[in-house]
């Protein structure tokens, strides 16, 4: 069994995101979500490298600048965060501050 690589614990967590990558956009699922990444559900994943802007579709909007680290043909991707406003920070950790209980 592979060495655990991750920083942070990670939470099932769904919801709607919309990903934005050179000016095309489409919408996915995310099924996990760390304070550093998430797991997007995707037919059509994008491609390790891939830098992109998602949308999380909450109560709470949440915005932020990812990188594909990952991907897992005809599943999804893993994805890291790379920007990410004070506000939107301060969501991410209302979310998994409530997913830790």
């Amino acid at each position: 069994m592979g060495e655990e690589r991750r920083r942070y614990p990670r939470y099932g967590f769904q919801a709607d995101v919309d990903i934005e990558i050179e000016g095309k956009s489409f919408r996915a699922f995310l099924t996990d979500i760390s304070a550093d990444g998430m797991f997007v559900v995707a037919a059509n994943p994008l491609w390790v490298g891939a830098v992109f802007t998602a949308r999380l579709q909450i109560a709470d909007p949440l915005h932020v600048k990812c990188v594909v680290k990952r991907v897992m043909v005809g599943r999804g991707m893993g994805v890291e965060f790379r920007e990410l406003s004070a506000q939107d920070r301060e969501t991410l950790d209302k979310i998994l501050s409530n997913l830790a209980v």
